[in-house]
């Protein structure tokens, strides 16, 4: 749906987190006359009035007699469609979309393709893997648009000019959905893993797969680029689509620090600013959507060299008296907390876990620690409790297993168990930072402060926009 279509409709929004209010700033530019109502928290209340727009009506009763009387509801991703008010609203016949399916509309071909736009989402890695490929892309010369998930919103860049001659899109699974809902075909589409993650937003871990899917299943992108040794990508079956496989033999993979293509080694990896085994398998999904789209991947790759990590995910901040600092806040499952430990192994590490729970199962987690576990685990957040209690039978002889109120007692720990002898604080904590903080990038920049680095520094993303 464009956004010119939406004129003379009762239109209205739900959410005013920076997505909710792009998709209001991108109607208006386009409809200054149209009547918008706008259902926000009460915290969020005095903001939106703020804007003295006297076609706007802000609400708070997001009810579901108060949803339903509105013919479409643009919501925000974090605000989840299986909610009973969304789904009695719905059944009354309210149409609920995205704002990202606003953008995939205006940009599609008339065909309904996504021209020149990569889409890429996966359970673990999908922003740095979007930020390479826009890297990448660049080192090439092309113009690049970087958005989405990653951390600008695609209705804050409807009609940059000159236009891009790409977009990198990083899309959670939360928006996932969103393309099929738009009737567009992505040009390529990057699945990079599934593993369970925001059980609360979906409701369980099956529909979590199925939204996470709805990418390459429903968006029937015209290649899907897929992970070969990801049990659920293995078992797809897209006959509207090309599959091109990353990590096999015939592909793109790896052979230990080397990324070949076939039997041709192209690059060396080993000295390269990507963090974690995971994300240099990642590039082998980069490389393999940019000669999808016809470019010479072998020649762009060593272009790697000059990328600029992410800030939140396995950043090393720096050192403070002997111990060094990383910040992996963005890590919200186990499966990524063990990723984080794979970067770091033979280092004396003190790890920080634990947050928001959303009632993941940590067993797997467990199961590695008896194989090879860190130096100090330190437990804190609001599903603290349930992973110390997990791990308590496992540490005697194996790890420093410790319970923190807090991120600030966690640190404070964490120095205390590493001691005089020095090593790592890796916050990887595992799980959503929502209750105490507002996001990851809230929880990277205070563990960056008791850290004693500025967070002002450390939290930028670089090459957002379009460039």
């Amino acid at each position: 749906m464009l956004i010119s279509q939406l004129e003379g409709m009762a239109v209205a929004l739900w959410g005013w987190g920076r997505e909710g209010r792009a998709a209001y700033h991108a109607i208006r530019a386009q409809l200054p006359a149209q009547p918008l109502t706008l259902f926000c928290s009460p915290a969020e209340l005095d903001q939106a009035q703020a804007l003295g727009d006297a076609l706007l009506t802000v609400r708070t009763d997001g009810t579901a007699q108060a949803l339903g009387a509105f013919a479409l509801v643009i919501k925000s991703p974090g605000i989840s469609p299986y909610k009973p008010e969304a789904l009695a609203a719905q059944a009354a016949g309210t149409r609920f979309i995205g704002g990202s399916s606003l953008w995939f509309a205006a940009h599609a071909n008339a065909d309904g393709v996504l021209e020149n736009t990569v889409c890429v989402t996966g359970t673990k890695g999908k922003s740095t893997t979007t930020a390479l490929l826009a890297h990448l892309l660049r080192a090439g010369g092309h113009r690049t648009g970087l958005a989405g998930n990653i951390g600008l919103p695609l209705l804050e860049v409807l009609d940059p000019q000159p236009a891009p001659d790409y977009w990198a899109v990083e899309l959670s699974s939360y928006q996932t959905g969103e393309v099929g809902r738009a009737g567009v075909r992505p040009a390529v589409a990057i699945v990079l893993n599934i593993f369970p993650e925001h059980l609360d937003w979906h409701g369980s871990e099956q529909r979590y797969i199925d939204d996470k899917l709805s990418l390459v299943t429903a968006g029937h992108p015209r290649i899907a680029v897929l992970n070969a040794a990801d049990v659920h990508l293995q078992a797809l079956q897209l006959p509207h689509s090309q599959v091109v496989w990353f990590n096999q033999p015939e592909g793109w993979h790896m052979v230990g620090s080397v990324v070949h293509r076939g039997s041709q080694a192209v690059f060396d990896t080993a000295n390269s600013p990507l963090p974690g085994a995971h994300n240099r398998g990642n590039l082998c999904a980069v490389l393999a959507a940019i000669e999808a789209m016809g470019l010479d991947a072998v020649a762009l790759a060593p272009a790697v060299q000059s990328f600029r990590p992410l800030p939140n995910r396995l950043q090393w901040l720096g050192q403070r008296d002997g111990i060094g600092y990383v910040n992996d806040s963005i890590s919200t499952t186990p499966h990524a907390s063990l990723a984080a430990l794979d970067c770091f192994a033979g280092w004396r590490i003190a790890l920080l876990v634990g947050g928001h729970d959303r009632g993941l199962d940590w067993h797997d987690f467990a199961a590695h620690m008896q194989q090879q576990a860190p130096l100090e685990i330190i437990t804190m957040g609001a599903n603290g409790p349930r992973i110390h209690a997990l791990l308590q039978p496992l540490a005697a002889g194996r790890f420093g297993l410790h319970a923190a109120a807090d991120l600030d007692d966690a640190v404070r720990l964490a120095r205390q168990a590493l001691g005089a002898q020095g090593g790592v604080v890796l916050l990887s904590p595992g799980a959503p930072s929502f209750g105490v903080y507002t996001d990851y990038v809230a929880r990277g920049r205070h563990f960056a402060e008791l850290a004693g680095f500025d967070p002002a520094l450390i939290s930028q993303i670089p090459g957002l926009g379009v460039n």
